[in-house]
């Protein structure tokens, strides 16, 4: 009968475990602070690689591919997009980022003056009149004008850093696809081989948090991608039917509005405002005021329809967070992350949210999951208008059973 032999290597004591998990917090700690400009690309990196693992899984399964080639067929892809979109339309958008900045910059400028010329006025809107002959606006122009002053230096810092982004985004953008390359390549076509854990007793717990995580990054990664590239499309239309100047990048900040509550869409409107008010051309010649109601009209008429009808639609409740903290959230991330902290400011609250419940659940020595998990997810938003689709052409096919 063989024995089993006991570890020669002693065994740590509580004390000696506690400080060394300490010593790894604070090294760990230190070395986020000291290299904290590279957390964000090593985080779009892992988005991509966790987003584009179930197209990979398609080619493999589907199209017989092998893991490798099927990793390499869709990053080939993303160059070669990327490239199209540079040669195409990416030089010009960056050119719009900075000539609507400056735009602003000069807006902001001369609002004060703006303001005192209003004073004294009747403005004619259709059969409306707004007098505002009876009001002295001189102390609301001065305290304008205080609020401007810090404004003036953050946009021209902003223009810097558009400016230094563009010069900056190939090398950043090469290390992103690289690092998402190597590690859906390593994962072998599983999934939960892009990150592993693997603490004793611990397989089952990680095992349903890993699964909360998907539904989670799932929702967020199908549903808010999908809201953006809408916003992007109907306001650059829409847009562009109006002959607003600087469409293109309009149209992308009203997409990346639709990341931050109450306050995205705040922006949006005002940026919107300046540039329809202060631009040369108008539609029909409209006086400079009635285009820019018009405007401001009807970006609030899109953006009621995404909050009313599209979005419950898409994202419905699945990743159960209030608007309100999404925003809290948004700023937080936003300082920490930069622009990719507010794009993904929800499914963070989500997943802070899903570890803290567990982890005060433990610390009452509670069940961490006490509502059954749902074995099967209900299908993605769309998926019943393709089976209708699909459904429509089958029976438009000739000899289809009625």
């Amino acid at each position: 009968m063989e024995q089993t032999s006991k570890p020669s290597s002693p065994g740590w004591g509580t004390n000696t475990k506690l400080v060394v998990a300490l010593t790894i917090v604070v090294v760990v700690g230190a070395l986020l602070v000291k290299f904290q400009f590279i957390i964000t690309p090593l985080a779009m990196a892992f988005l991509l690689s966790y987003l584009f693992h179930p197209v990979a899984d398609f080619l493999q399964r589907k199209l017989r591919f092998s893991w490798n080639a099927a990793v390499g067929s869709i990053f080939l892809l993303i160059v070669l997009l990327l490239l199209s979109l540079l040669t195409l339309g990416g030089v010009g958008l960056v050119q719009q980022v900075q000539s609507l900045v400056i735009i602003v910059q000069d807006a902001l400028r001369t609002l004060p003056q703006l303001i005192q010329d209003i004073s004294g006025r009747v403005f004619q809107i259709g059969p409306f009149k707004v007098d505002f002959s009876h009001l002295d606006l001189n102390d609301l122009s001065q305290q304008a004008l205080d609020m401007i002053q810090p404004l003036l230096s953050r946009t021209g810092s902003l223009l810097r850093t558009v400016a230094g982004g563009a010069a900056n985004f190939f090398g950043w953008t090469l290390f992103v696809l690289l690092v998402a390359y190597f590690t859906l390549i390593e994962s072998k076509g599983i999934r939960d081989e892009i990150i592993t854990v693997n603490i004793p007793g611990y397989n089952q717990d990680f095992g349903r948090l890993s699964r909360e995580l998907g539904r989670i990054w799932n929702a967020f990664l199908r549903g808010q991608i999908i809201i953006f590239f809408l916003a992007v499309i109907v306001y650059f239309i829409v847009l562009s039917l109006l002959g607003v100047s600087y469409a293109i990048g309009l149209a992308f900040l009203a997409g990346l509005a639709r990341f931050v509550p109450y306050v995205g869409p705040a922006v949006n409107w005002t940026l919107l405002v300046i540039v329809a008010y202060f631009q040369q051309y108008t539609i029909f010649h409209l006086p400079d005021l009635t285009y820019t109601v018009i405007v401001l009209v009807i970006a609030l008429i899109i953006d009621q329809i995404f909050d009313n009808i599209i979005n419950p639609r898409i994202l419905s409740s699945a990743l159960k967070v209030h608007p309100a903290a999404v925003l809290v959230a948004a700023i937080i991330a936003a300082n920490l992350f930069g622009i990719l902290g507010v794009v993904v400011a929800a499914p963070i609250l989500a997943t802070v949210m899903l570890f803290w419940n567990y982890v005060m659940r433990k610390m009452f020595d509670l069940d961490p999951f006490p509502e059954k998990e749902i074995v099967q997810p209900p299908p993605p938003p769309g998926s019943r208008v393709m089976v209708a689709l699909r459904r429509f052409i089958r029976d438009r096919k000739p000899g289809a059973k009625k």
